[in-house]
């Protein structure tokens, strides 16, 4: 699955555009290296988000193309939580 669609999917970031921008101004690392919003994700990739003050690092557990929002949460492990 396309990381800017995993990223929507699993709300993580509320649009997919918004989430294709985030990767575009290399603001996302998968595996510690920055990606593009095409970057293929599978179980047991990291990815670290920085959102400016805030970043966020956490694991891919399950790849789904649709699930229910009250299911999203589940289809990542967060590992870090980090506000400056």
């Amino acid at each position: 699955m396309r990381l800017d669609k995993f990223l929507k999917v699993s709300r993580v970031i509320k649009r997919r555009t918004l989430a294709k921008e985030i990767c575009d101004r290399g603001q996302v690392e998968v595996n510690r290296r920055t990606a593009k919003a095409g970057a293929d994700i599978k179980p047991g990739d990291i990815i670290g988000i920085n959102f400016g003050s805030r970043k966020i690092v956490l694991e891919v557990v399950s790849v789904k193309d649709n699930v229910p929002a009250r299911l999203a949460a589940e289809l990542y492990r967060m590992i870090e939580d980090i506000a400056t």
